[in-house]
């Protein structure tokens, strides 16, 4: 994908870290149509390159993600609004469906679809100005789309807090709901989401391929089902090339050497 000012989305590629980058500031990164078709081209190609170990998120300017576009909204059809909030899930699902683990990087606000955005990362970490709403009940919008992630990652209660007040919440309260990891100074953000993302880029993208995916798959059905699925994926996983060859230097007592997805 080019890489060029103009380009709602852009993306950056280090030492097996990409970061897509939302690169609407003069909009707050407001998620409009072509930033979500971009967003969905780019985790496509994403997934398919295996020289990607991990992803952050993060949001160009003063924050990472006010939510729609609103002033593209403003008078559309209902067949044109069905298009965004579908084109939107869709986004988010890839996301969940990515093989590689993907960190949200927030700053600012994160508001509606912004903070189900950094709900659907796998991980997030926030810095200290951060704050988070689904706001959508302040304009006359229930933040249903938005509800979907955020319900799943910080239960009933604090989520129809969230959606039925519009209120904001800051980075420690986010942190403490569980909607973020952890909370970080401004100036300790950037390094602390790449240490993280490098951190995980060190382990077998095997491994995190099919654990992410069973993560989510076993979320989706009852215990007993959870237990059956897991179990086969992790036997599985042990006889893959790099289930073996963790088990091997582990006895062994040396470093693996991971041959990836392609295992």
């Amino acid at each position: 994908m080019a890489t060029v000012s103009a380009a709602p989305l852009l993306v950056e590629d280090s030492a097996g870290v990409r970061t897509l980058v939302l690169n609407r500031p003069e909009r707050r990164n407001a998620l409009s149509l072509a930033l979500l078709r971009d967003l969905i081209a780019g985790l496509a190609e994403t997934a398919a390159d295996t020289s990607v170990h991990a992803v952050i998120v993060r949001g160009e300017g003063p924050g990472f993600c006010a939510g729609h576009d609103l002033a593209e909204m403003n008078g559309c059809s209902l067949p044109a609004a069905r298009e965004l909030f579908d084109t939107c899930s869709e986004m988010m699902m890839a996301i969940h469906r990515l093989p590689q683990p993907v960190i949200a990087q927030v700053h600012g606000i994160a508001t509606a679809a912004g903070c189900q955005l950094v709900a659907a990362c796998d991980l997030a970490i926030a810095s200290e100005d951060a704050r988070f709403s689904t706001s959508g009940i302040r304009y006359g919008l229930f933040c249903s789309t938005p509800m979907v992630e955020v319900s799943r990652a910080i239960g009933r209660k604090r989520a129809l807090e969230l959606l039925l007040t519009g209120n904001m919440i800051d980075a420690p309260t986010a942190a403490e709901w569980g909607l973020v990891n952890r909370v970080v100074t401004r100036d300790r953000l950037e390094a602390e989401t790449r240490e993280l993302a490098a951190h995980i880029s060190g382990f077998s993208s095997h491994a995190l391929a099919v654990g992410k995916a069973a993560f989510y798959e076993q979320l989706d059905v009852g215990l007993p089902e959870a237990y059956v699925h897991s179990s086969e994926v992790m036997a599985a996983n042990s006889v893959a090339p790099d289930g073996r060859e963790g088990i091997d230097a582990f006895v062994s007592k040396r470093t693996p050497q991971w041959r990836g997805r392609e295992s």
